[in-house]
């Protein structure tokens, strides 16, 4: 199964151009040669004499940080043992970290509770706006940083401070909290595809191997999507907006599956809302369409708005056409106008919106074709409209899968929000925190145990360049805050009533 990054560069009519494609094959051309001769020689199994107390503590990442926390990973493995894929088989064992408010005295410890090889430590009580210095450690080994030389990016803190070095200390600054009261949360996530069963197929590209689960074990994206929903839950979401390809391709069983995995969370069309994405479509016009069966009670349109409590939702189903799902995505003419006419009729009212494809796609490690994002025109409109509706401020996407914020001239009060797959690494969600002055921008991974070893399994993705493109250039891409009165949303996303026009689990659809 194609992934939906992947699924562009199949599509002869959205293909790159040919500075995208020079562009990038400067930067990937070794990797993609050594992925090549792996797949042609077969990368089996093996393992060279070690001491049995060596370890190497590596894939160190800041992702999550906000005003008084830090969550910081890390993977420990046996140097010198390969499992198949290029990657160290894993040594389990304690982990630490060690930090402070100056690099000579990290004097505080923060420590998991048991052993393990995939790392997963939370600093609490940190101040806002304080620079801390930290080091990950297991077994006394400092952990080094994932490299992301190749988009001269940083895994590991908010300046360069410690990169030079071999295991630390590395630096961040705390950010100030949003102004103003918390209101409510927010998770954001997009492309489960419950049914797939290789990552990182690479249509176009078949040298590149895709990654598949270890045998045995139950299928990752079902692993993923469980524990996103029980992240979600913990860390206080108010609300969930799944933003498509809750599938692998449509399937009616596996958009069955993928509902009773998110009613974990709750009720479809107050809970949570879910819209489509290109693997959601029907592969035949005679064929139904499960997406709208299973989330949309069989008819209505799969655009919606919903206000909550002051707080305006609108999800748009941005593959509203026919097409082979490779290709740019598009709403109707219908939805479109449907769209600028709900921004015009309340353009100062708090809102987000959410789709599956991007407005636009800047800065990637890989060649950006026209189907990774929106169709040029349609997006241009959607920008015009944000420009006369101060009120919107968040628009967030998924189908690149990775994290990326972007601003754009054309309306800089809205951030465009790209978050990763749910279904592999980083393997998570973000959470949008709103207060009444502004809002923060927050990306979690999912942490339990099996989310965890699929995660750092699933890093080898487009022979091991995965992380270079899904993490984040730098932490403000997952992590970010924002000024914006949002004075006018209920605190806890208290509903309003119901709007005229809207039926239990769809919103205020077209009319």
């Amino acid at each position: 199964m194609r992934c939906c990054f992947s699924a562009p560069l199949a599509a002869m009519s959205a293909l790159p151009s040919p500075c995208e494609v020079l562009r990038s094959g400067a930067l990937l051309a070794p990797t993609l040669l050594r992925a090549a001769a792996g797949a042609l020689h077969g990368s089996t199994r093996k393992s060279h004499a070690h001491h049995p107390d060596a370890l190497t503590a590596v894939h160190l990442e800041l992702v999550t940080l906000t005003e008084d926390r830090a969550i910081i990973t890390w993977y420990t493995g046996v140097p010198g043992t390969n499992d198949g894929l290029g990657h160290m088989l894993p040594a389990v064992t304690e982990g630490e970290v060690v930090y402070g408010t100056h690099p000579s005295r990290l004097d505080r410890t923060a420590a998991e509770d048991r052993p393990t090889a995939h790392h997963h430590v939370e600093l609490t009580d940190l101040e806002p706006g304080q620079t801390y210095y930290y080091q990950a450690r297991s077994r006394g080994t400092a952990a080094t940083p994932t490299p992301l030389h190749l988009i001269r990016g940083n895994a590991v803190g908010t300046n360069r401070y410690g990169l030079g070095s071999s295991g630390g200390p590395y630096s961040f600054t705390t950010p100030q909290p949003p102004p103003g009261r918390h209101l409510l949360s927010i998770a954001l996530c997009n492309d489960f595809h419950i049914g797939e069963t290789t990552a990182g197929l690479m249509a176009g590209l078949p040298l590149l191997r895709g990654v598949a689960q270890e045998p045995g074990l139950a299928p990752y994206p079902e692993i993923m999507s469980r524990a996103l929903v029980e992240e979600a839950r913990r860390r206080g979401a108010d609300l969930l907006l799944a933003a498509g390809d809750i599938s692998a391709g449509g399937a009616p069983r596996d958009l069955a599956e993928a509902k009773r995995i998110l009613d974990g969370f709750g009720s479809h069309g107050q809970d949570y809302f879910a819209v489509r994405g290109n693997h959601d479509r029907p592969r035949h016009r005679d064929a139904g369409d499960a997406f709208r069966d299973e989330f949309l009670g069989g008819a209505g349109p799969a655009y919606f708005a919903r206000d909550l409590g002051g707080l305006r939702i609108i999800g748009l189903d941005t593959y509203e056409k026919d097409g082979n799902g490779a290709d740019a995505g598009g709403l109707g003419d219908e939805q479109l106008s449907w769209f600028r006419a709900r921004l015009r009729e309340r353009g100062d009212q708090p809102t987000v919106v959410f789709g599956h494809h991007p407005l636009t796609v800047r800065d990637s490690l890989f060649p950006v074709s026209g189907g990774q994002r929106l169709g040029r025109r349609q997006a241009r409109s959607i920008l015009d409209a944000y420009a006369s509706a101060p009120g919107v401020f968040l628009h967030h996407a998924g189908h690149t899968h990775r994290n990326k914020r972007t601003l754009l001239p054309q309306a800089p009060h809205v951030t465009l929000q790209e978050v990763s797959a749910a279904k592999d690494y980083p393997g998570g969600f973000s959470m949008l925190r709103i207060h009444s002055g502004g809002y923060a921008l927050n990306h979690y991974k999912t942490s339990s145990a099996q989310a965890r070893e699929w995660g750092e399994r699933s890093r080898r993705v487009a022979g091991g360049l995965w992380p270079h493109h899904a993490l984040g250039r730098a932490v403000a891409d997952r992590n970010s805050v924002t000024a914006h009165d949002l004075s006018g949303v209920s605190p806890r996303g208290v509903p309003a009533a119901a709007p005229a026009g809207f039926r239990p689990g769809l919103g205020t659809a077209a009319s």
